[in-house]
Formats: C-alpha cells, sequence, structure tokens
C-alpha cells in the first residue's frame, strides 16, 4: 500500500509540475496576478508529493520490501540499516528520484524564501524550474520508475554495491546532487531574465545566493568523493581524473565563475550576457555529468547505469534546456548593454582573467573527458585519456588563477594603481618567495612541483590575511575586524582554503613514499623511519561480509604510535571483494597501509604508503565551505535582500 502511495505521489506530482510550468507563465505574460499566484503553492506541493514519494522508496528499502524490484536488485537483509537507506540512492532509479526531489526542493525555497522578489520574475523562475521537474518526472515515470513490482518477490535480495556500502559514499551523493541540481536555479533565473529582457544589479544579487549554495554543495560533495577513493578505493589516491569526477568538477568551476562574474553584474553593471551565458553552461554540463554517469557512453566506476536508450532521453532533455537557453539568448543579447566602464587594470578586469581561467579549464577538461568518444567516433581510434594529460594541460591556469588571486581580492573597482597593491604585498610576496627557496633546499628530490605548490599555496593565504586586515585602515583595529561584513570573510576564508589545497596536493605528489613487499606473520619492516611489523592475520565475518584482516604494529624510533587493520573482504551475495585501507591520520602525514592476496610461500602482499599533508587538503576543502557559508549568512546576499532598496519591478518590462 505504501509503495502504491509512493508512486500515486510522484505521477501526481508530475501533473502538478506541468500546471506550474504553463500557468505562472501565462499569467506572467498576460500580468494576471491570479495565476501567477499559482506557482508557490504548486511548487510546494511539488515539493510535498515528491518528498512522500521519495519516503515510500525510503520506507521499502529499510524494511526489506523484495516485492520491489528496485529494492532486490540493489538490497539484502543482512545489511546494516544505515545502508538500506543510502541504498535508496545507491542505484539508477533511486538516485533519480533523488534528483527531481531537489529539483522540487529549490523551487520551494524559492516559493517560500522569495516573497520580495518582483512577482513577474518569480513566476517565470519557478515555471522554468517546473520545466526541469517536468522532464526529470517523464523520464522517471517512463524509463526508470523505482515502483515497479515483482510478480513473484524472492526470499532476498542481490545487495547494493559493496563499494557503496561506506558511510563516506552515502553522504556524498545527496550533497553532490544538492551542488548538481542547485545550478538548476540560477539557470532557471537566467531563462527568467531573458524572458524578461532585462539583467541589472538586483538580478545579480538575486541570483548569487543560490550559485552560492550550489557551490558550497558541490564542494562539499567534491571533497567527500575525493575522501572517500583515498581510503576505501585501496590505491592511495585521491583524484584520478575519471569521466564521473571530472563531470563534478566542471559544473564546479563554472559556478566559482558565475559567481565572481555576478559580482560585477551587482557592482559594475558590466559582463551581463557573459554571466547569463555562465548561468546556462554551468547547468549544461550538470546535465552533461548525469548523462555521462547514466548512459553507459564513458566506463566509469562511478555509474549508475549503462543503458542508451535512458541515455538519449537525458541528451534529449540537455540538448532541450541548453539550446533552448542559448538559442533565446541569442535573440536577447542586445538587450543586456554593459553599463559599466573600467580600466585594464582594475577589480573587473581582474575579475574578468579569472573568469577566463576557470572557464577555459572547465573547457580543457571537457575536451579531455569526451576526447576518446570523439577519436572513436571519426577517426574509428580507441584512445585513453589519462592523469597525465590533464595534469598537463590543467595546472597552468591553475597556477596562473593563483598568482593572481591575492591581486584580484585586493584592487580596487574601476580604476586602480598597482603601486597601492605592490605596498601591501610586496613583503609577502618575499616571504613566499622565501618559503618557495627553503622547499627546494629541503627536499631530497629535486622536483619543482613541490617549491611551486608552497609558493602558490603561501601567496594565497597570506594574501587572504592581507586582504581581510587591510579593510581595518593603516593601523590594526580589531573592532572593526568583527565588525566586517561576513562576505568579506567568507571571500578570505575561501581563499585561504584554496591556498591550502594547492599546497597539499603539491606536497602530497612531490613527497610520497611507496613500499610494497611480502611480509610474513611477526616479521618487521622499516618505511621512510617507521617501522611496520605484521603481526597477525585473522578471518573475521561481518554482518554481510567476510574479511581477512591485518593487525600490523606502527612505530617510529620505538615508540608505538598506533595499531593498524587493514582489510581484504568479499561480498558473497554479490560477489565482488573490495580493499579497506588502514590509515593512521596525523596533522603532518597519512601512514595508509593495504594488504593484499596470501602468497605461495606464506607471506602477504603489503603496500604502505608515507603521504604527508594529506589531511590538509581535506581541511583546505572545508575551509572553502565554511567562507562559502560566511557569506551565504551575509544578509546583502540573501535571496531579495536588495528588494528594500527600491528595486522592485527593475526586471519587468
Amino acid at each position: 500500500m505504501i509503495n502504491e502511495l509512493g508512486h500515486f505521489s510522484l505521477i501526481l506530482a508530475f501533473f502538478v509540475a506541468i500546471f506550474q510550468m504553463v500557468v505562472p507563465l501565462i499569467g506572467a505574460q498576460r500580468r494576471w496576478t491570479n495565476w501567477m499566484a499559482c506557482a508557490e503553492p504548486a511548487a510546494i506541493a511539488q515539493f510535498l508529493l515528491t518528498g512522500l514519494a521519495f519516503c515510500a522508496l525510503t520506507w521499502a528499502f529499510v524494511v526489506s520490501d523484495f516485492s520491489l524490484r528496485l529494492v532486490t536488485l540493489n538490497s539484502h537483509s543482512a545489511k546494516p540499516l544505515i545502508y538500506k537507506v543510502t541504498g535508496t540512492w545507491g542505484n539508477h532509479e533511486g538516485s533519480m528520484l533523488l534528483w527531481v526531489l531537489i529539483v522540487t526542493l529549490f523551487g520551494a525555497m524559492v516559493a517560500f524564501f522569495g516573497t520580495n522578489l518582483p512577482p513577474t520574475l518569480k513566476s517565470r523562475v519557478l515555471a522554468v524550474q517546473a520545466t526541469i521537474g517536468v522532464a526529470f518526472f517523464a523520464f522517471i515515470i517512463f524509463t526508470s520508475n523505482p515502483f515497479l513490482r515483482l510478480i513473484v518477490p524472492p526470499m532476498d535480495g542481490q545487495d547494493l554495491n559493496p563499494l557503496l556500502q561506506d558511510p563516506g559514499l552515502a553522504i556524498h551523493p545527496p550533497f553532490l546532487y544538492l551542488g548538481y541540481v542547485g545550478l538548476s536555479m540560477s539557470f532557471s533565473f537566467a531563462v527568467a531574465a531573458l524572458m524578461e529582457g532585462r539583467v541589472d544589479a538586483a538580478w545579480a544579487r538575486w541570483v548569487r545566493p543560490w550559485t552560492l549554495a550550489a557551490w558550497i554543495f558541490l564542494t562539499i560533495g567534491i571533497g567527500l568523493g575525493s575522501w572517500w577513493a583515498y581510503y576505501e578505493l585501496g590505491w592511495g589516491g585521491f583524484w584520478f581524473w575519471d569521466p564521473v569526477e571530472n563531470a563534478s568538477f566542471m559544473p564546479w568551476l563554472l559556478a566559482a565563475a558565475l559567481l565572481h562574474s555576478a559580482m560585477v553584474v551587482e557592482k559594475r553593471e558590466a559582463l551581463k550576457s557573459w554571466t547569463i551565458l555562465l548561468a546556462i553552461l554551468a547547468f549544461g554540463f550538470s546535465l552533461v555529468g548525469t548523462f555521462i554517469v547514466r548512459s553507459g557512453l564513458l566506463t566509469s566506476v562511478h555509474a549508475f547505469a549503462s543503458d542508451p536508450e535512458r541515455g538519449m532521453f537525458i541528451l534529449v532533455i540537455l540538448v532541450f534546456f541548453v539550446g533552448g537557453a542559448l538559442t533565446l539568448f541569442a535573440f536577447r543579447v542586445g538587450a543586456m548593454e554593459a553599463k559599466g566602464v573600467f580600466s585594464v587594470i582594475s577589480r573587473e578586469s581582474a575579475l574578468v582573467a579569472n573568469n577566463v581561467l576557470l572557464a577555459t579549464s572547465c573547457f580543457v577538461i571537457f575536451i579531455g573527458t569526451i576526447w576518446p568518444i570523439i577519436a572513436e567516433m571519426f577517426f574509428d581510434r580507441k584512445l585513453t585519456v589519462g592523469p597525465p594529460f590533464f595534469d598537463l594541460a590543467f595546472t597552468p591556469f591553475m597556477v596562473m588563477l593563483g598568482v593572481l588571486m591575492p591581486v584580484g581580492a585586493m584592487i580596487s573597482w574601476k580604476r586602480a594603481k598597482l603601486r597601492n597593491i605592490w605596498q601591501s604585498l610586496k613583503y609577502f610576496l618575499l616571504l613566499a618567495l622565501a618559503i618557495t627557496a627553503l622547499v627546494w633546499a629541503l627536499q631530497t628530490q629535486r622536483s619543482v612541483i613541490a617549491p611551486l605548490g608552497a609558493f602558490i599555496g603561501a601567496w594565497i593565504c597570506m594574501g587572504a590575511f592581507v586582504d581581510i586586515f587591510s579593510r581595518t585602515g593603516r593601523s590594526p583595529n580589531w573592532g572593526r575586524l568583527l565588525r566586517l561584513p561576513r562576505a568579506d570573510w567568507g571571500k578570505a576564508i575561501a581563499h585561504f582554503g584554496l591556498g591550502v589545497v594547492f599546497f597539499s596536493i603539491c606536497g602530497l605528489v612531490s613527497w610520497q613514499q611507496e613500499d610494497i613487499r611480502i611480509a610474513q606473520v611477526g616479521e618487521s619492516f622499516d618505511v621512510a623511519g617507521f617501522t611496520l611489523k605484521l603481526e597477525d592475520v585473522q578471518n573475521i565475518r561481518g554482518p554481510n561480509y567476510t574479511s581477512t584482516t591485518g593487525i600490523i604494529s606502527l612505530k617510529k624510533d620505538g615508540r608505538f604510535i598506533s595499531e593498524l587493520q587493514p582489510e581484504k573482504r568479499y561480498y558473497p551475495v554479490a560477489r565482488v571483494p573490495t580493499t579497506e585501507a588502514a590509515i593512521d591520520y596525523r596533522f603532518f602525514r597519512d601512514v595508509y597501509v593495504v594488504i593484499g592476496d596470501r602468497q605461495v610461500g606464506g607471506g602477504w602482499v603489503i603496500r604502505t604508503y608515507i603521504k604527508p599533508f594529506a589531511n590538509w587538503m581535506w581541511t583546505g576543502c572545508i575551509l572553502m565551505a565554511i567562507g562559502g557559508l560566511f557569506s551565504l549568512s551575509d544578509r546583502r546576499y540573501r535571496v531579495a535582500a536588495g528588494v528594500r532598496r527600491g528595486s522592485v519591478g527593475l526586471l519587468a518590462k
């Protein structure tokens, strides 16, 4: 009965979305107040109905209702409860239901928080958001119905993919989807503005919080995914330039560019057409990611489905929304006249450079991701584009961005003098160069990556400090510092976090050490000043798996540090083995140990990595997200905060 209720709610939400797509849009065009007023209750009803359907599916997973085909294929009665819940979105159909739930969530949030938005703009935004919902409701109902029944339910299910049975990956997809789908709201605001034929400072202020929220969620989602790959897959890496990893990173880059571009629209009434284009492309690349994950066109460990028919449906959605928005953009671009004039040396120019670097790096990743498809389709060649290409092609843009960032954050609007910036930053530039020289002198191998990372990281971090302290005047004024707008603090914290990430990645790549050997039980061995001893190997039975667990003691200079227990698990229902690395986390380094197969002579393969500054990477991601939250909490950037200044109706024709 609950399943039927969920299915009925999903279909009803589909019809509500159609209503929300049509009626408010006509009302906005005709200036019919009653028709426009329908948008808000429709958006809330659509969210509640979709939430009811999602709760019904979650309940089916929790109680192991194997009469549902989806539960049978992706769950098992012996699976821990947390993974029964997360199994709801650990598959194609359930993840698409989560996708459309978030679409309706953002629509409901605009209906609830956007009370001060101009009525015509609000109606059009909600209508465009509903159009996205209609497309994906149709996709779910007609091609990916999660409530399909089995005529003869089995006694038990086939279990969830063991790689997904992990706390990190349990929360990674919801955050990633909140970021992916959150960009739909920026898209809806952009298309609504194109319909109205006007983009101005008030529009930029309205669109920024939604873009910032999506960027925050994407930052957290990408960070969690990278952390999961680091500790779960057992290969010691945190990023592989996998197509699905790229699919989440590309919208993140464009969302960052959109945030900075919207600042220029808000402050100087410039870059209007470019900002609209970024809003369209950012959501477009989110749809590209959805297509990659579900079409089977590109091979990935993260892929949910490999069904060309369903992939074609998503491709049609992608072409419809991006193509339609770009067509509307082409017709309306003449109406988006830039008003602000600025010199070459100004914050506007620095933000333009920021946008060029971010957008170019995104398209470099896009070309590298789809090039194997192009090579096979047009040149009949099977190619693989791997990390060497991305590292070589992507890194220079990030280096240039890092060098520019402290200057761009402090330079004045409209017209500036570099002499003033030089006076503020010259000593910190010399300090960053001194740190670079120190790193070069201390490292044993003459790699340029670590010193470069040290320079960029130190330069960005110190630039963030100088930027925030320079706002208190020539002499430090602690009271004024605490009274600074939260957006200023948010910018400084986010930039500081990016600097930490830069340094961490370069240090980790340059200085990590690896040791692979066959060790007998009771044997000790040294790796980079640490002594490891394989104390024992035990066979352990988990709730739905069996485990071969190594007991390894870790010492340094004869002092006991910790006991590590790397595992090789086998899930008998899914018939899939997994590797569980054991990691001793410390502030300056990680000791990372993986146990392999037993060898003929009785020994075990032990792989050990010493990873310096690994935890700084996740810390940097957390700082960037915290910086975004600080900015989002600034009252100036809350939804429609600028309306009280008399900008109601500015976007009307």
